[in-house]
């Protein structure tokens, strides 16, 4: 057990910043794991995970023995880490961050997370915390995901309920029946996980929330070769630029006009993909191929700051949209 004992030691009090030399290794030993071992024990120990690749380092120092010898001394060991304090950090916040990972399974895969690193990077993050009011309660979440994934690779259908909440803030069905879909992509956008699917009734792609996801079974049945869709393919970059929200249906060719102080938000939106043109000093012309439904709800978003000016369809649909809601708000 010595050998597995230092290994842990490393992992857990060491890093480039963080050394120790044997004395401290025997000391750990002997306080934590109840054992007593000797300075040539944990040598041995020290080289022999050096040989089996562990990605132990070391510090060499010459020292004199009592006949004036110069001697090797290896001190100052510790563990190079596969990921370093702020990739872990940045993974930790990405699962934080989520608005579809339930509360406790969050809180164990941040721990599972702070587990790649050592004391020093748990007492850095103490503070963070997640918000349980906005987490949903689906229990169901990563064995819905572990059934796509075998299903998507595969090649198989899936059946599952489809699900929304309604006013007891708890999952019902939308309808009776189950969905069964050919699954092709599960990605995240936006702090949501969604399914890039084919309905068998359409020949065009749909996303369901993977959160809203319950009661999944993989099927016998081999799914629709994504070749038989419209799409022909998925071009996850474009796909994703034009479906801004993740609504389903056909892209449209929009031309709008921005202002430019807008123009982060638009690339952070749309990507690099839309032509931008610009008019003067405040304001520059866009043009973007984007899903229909997605776009109307970005365009009454950013209203203020943007003019829709193609096709005509959009326009007048936002024009009828703010009417709509300047008869709601006027006073009579």
């Amino acid at each position: 057990m010595v050998i597995i004992n230092i290994l842990d030691i490393l992992k857990k009090y060491s890093d480039m910043d963080h050394r120790l030399t044997q004395a401290q290794i025997i000391e750990i030993l002997k306080k934590e794991y109840y054992m007593d071992v000797d300075r040539r024990t944990v040598k041995r120990n020290l080289m022999n995970l050096l040989d089996f690749d562990f990605g132990i380092d070391y510090t060499e120092i010459i020292k004199k023995n009592e006949k004036g010898e110069e001697i090797p001394i290896c001190t100052d060991w510790y563990i190079t880490r596969e990921f370093d304090d702020s990739e872990i950090r940045l993974l930790i916040d990405s699962v934080l961050f989520s608005k579809t990972i339930p509360q406790k399974q969050c809180k164990k895969l941040i721990d599972k997370l702070k587990g790649l690193s050592n004391i020093y990077f748990e007492k850095k993050v103490n503070h963070i915390c997640s918000l349980p009011e906005i987490r949903p309660e689906n229990k169901e979440l990563f064995y819905t995901i572990d059934v796509l994934d075998e299903a998507i690779s595969k090649g198989k259908k899936v059946s599952f309920i489809y699900n929304s909440y309604g006013t007891d803030k708890k999952l019902h069905p939308k309808r009776e029946r189950e969905y069964v879909i050919n699954p092709y992509q599960m990605v995240a956008t936006n702090g949501r996980y969604y399914l890039i699917c084919n309905y068998d009734k359409y020949d065009t792609l749909s996303n369901y929330r993977i959160d809203r996801i319950t009661g999944i079974k993989m099927m016998n049945e081999k799914r629709k070769s994504i070749k038989e869709l419209k799409e022909g393919e998925i071009n996850l970059p474009k796909h994703m630029a034009e479906h801004l929200y993740m609504f389903a249906g056909e892209s449209i060719r929009v031309k709008f006009k921005a202002k430019n102080y807008i123009i982060d938000q638009i690339i952070d939106w749309f990507g690099f993909g839309p032509k931008i043109t610009k008019q003067d000093e405040d304001t520059c012309m866009v043009e973007v191929e984007v899903n229909e439904e997605a776009f109307f709800h970005w365009a009454m978003q950013y209203g203020l700051h943007i003019e829709v000016l193609e096709p005509t369809s959009m326009r007048e649909r936002i024009m009828s949209a703010i009417k709509e809601l300047n008869d709601k708000y006027v006073t009579h």
